[in-house]
């Protein structure tokens, strides 16, 4: 089973076998990036949430990664000011859906299923995305990058969150412990839910490259903690959103430097 589980991982770690198309969604009304794959009729999508003060440019590589497995992905640059408001943010993320939903994307030739679609983030956007799923019965999974608590209380809308959520925490997160931040929202969690602890993972090794924000945030960018994400990202949303099991092993396996938290972790992830 460790040996699938490696082996899940490398193949999901690596770029998927679609062409990638890279958009603006201010060009459709919202500011933000979207990434999807060249061409392909009822696709699932997933709406990325930034983290504080962070752009989406921080997350191209994910955004990317999530497209060349076959997935449109839309991330809003909204709300990066030091006063964010977490309650519209979250509804930007679901307005993101929306048009992934209803614009048709390239050259016509791309379409999604709202019947599959679901939300991620880091840090505030991780906590943002909880509350989306939890006013948006549309949503299907949920994923969060070192989640941080918001207000309205992201730990409190995960009770009413009933599909399935993967919740990945940084070992050396001193802004979003595992303890603070994701355990509650696991233990709150309304369905199946799954925790894993990244080591070496600061606050900002999910978020990409280099930005000024670092002089007043914990950690910095963290290559093999991204490589970790994106296979686990990959793998539950193919599981989730498509029913494709070919990350299966991955999601019910410990792998190096990211072990499941057997204590916070409740139900296999299954496709909703």
């Amino acid at each position: 089973m460790a040996h699938n589980a490696k082996k899940a991982l490398q193949e999901l770690a690596r770029r998927g076998p679609h062409d990638v198309l890279h958009g603006d969604l201010a060009l459709v009304g919202l500011p933000g990036i979207v990434c999807a794959p060249r061409s392909g009729r009822g696709l699932a999508a997933v709406a990325f949430g930034h983290g504080w003060l962070q752009p989406s440019r921080r997350y191209t590589g994910l955004l990317r990664h999530l497209a060349s497995w076959g997935f449109v992905v839309a991330a809003p640059t909204t709300h990066t000011g030091p006063f964010a408001s977490h309650r519209m943010f979250a509804a930007d993320l679901r307005t993101a859906l929306d048009i992934c939903v209803n614009v048709r994307l390239g050259e016509g030739g791309i379409s999604v299923d709202e019947r599959r679609l679901g939300v991620a983030g880091h840090g505030m956007g991780g906590g943002c995305a909880v509350l989306a799923a939890a006013e948006d019965s549309r949503i299907r999974a949920v994923a969060g990058l070192s989640t941080t608590e918001t207000m309205p209380s992201a730990i409190a809308a995960a009770g009413r969150v009933s599909v399935p959520g993967l919740q990945l925490a940084g070992e050396r997160d001193l802004m979003a412990s595992a303890r603070s931040n994701a355990e509650p929202i696991n233990r709150a969690w309304g369905g199946p839910a799954q925790l894993r602890t990244v080591r070496k993972a600061g606050h900002l090794a999910f978020a990409e490259g280099r930005h000024w924000s670092e002089l007043l945030l914990q950690g910095r960018s963290h290559y093999g903690s991204q490589r970790l994400s994106r296979a686990l990202l990959t793998a539950f949303f193919l599981r989730t959103l498509t029913g494709d099991r070919r990350g299966a092993e991955l999601l019910t396996n410990d792998v190096s430097g990211a072990a499941i938290d057997g204590e916070h972790s409740k139900g296999p992830l299954a496709a909703a």
